[in-house]
C-alpha cells in the first residue's frame, strides 16, 4: 500500500514493490494515472506472496477493507517489523 501526500491509500500488486514505488512518483516509466501529482508517495505496507494469483486475491480482500482496518493493517505491520 501506498500513502499519498492526502493521506489516501492506494492498494495494488508487484514483483518489485521499490521500483513501482519509483514508477509511481515519476522517477521510471509506467506508474498508476491515480497517482500522478499525489506525492510525495510513501510505501506503508507490503506483503510476499508465493504467486500472483494469490497476491491478486489479497489485493482485492485489502481494498474491500474501510479506511479504518486499512490503517489498522498497516499499524500491525509496523508494529511487527
Amino acid at each position: 500500500m501506498v500513502r499519498t501526500h492526502s493521506n489516501q491509500l492506494y492498494t495494488g500488486i508487484s514483483t518489485d514493490p521499490k521500483r513501482r514505488l519509483r514508477q509511481h512518483t515519476g522517477e521510471l516509466a509506467g506508474g498508476a494515472k491515480a497517482l500522478r501529482g499525489k506525492g510525495p508517495l510513501q510505501l506503508v505496507f507490503q506483503q510476499p506472496f508465493p504467486d500472483r494469483a494469490s497476491a491478486s486475491k489479497a489485493e482485492y480482500q485489502i481494498k474491500q477493507l474501510t479506511k479504518k482496518e486499512k490503517e489498522q493493517l498497516i499499524s500491525a505491520f509496523k508494529a511487527s517489523l
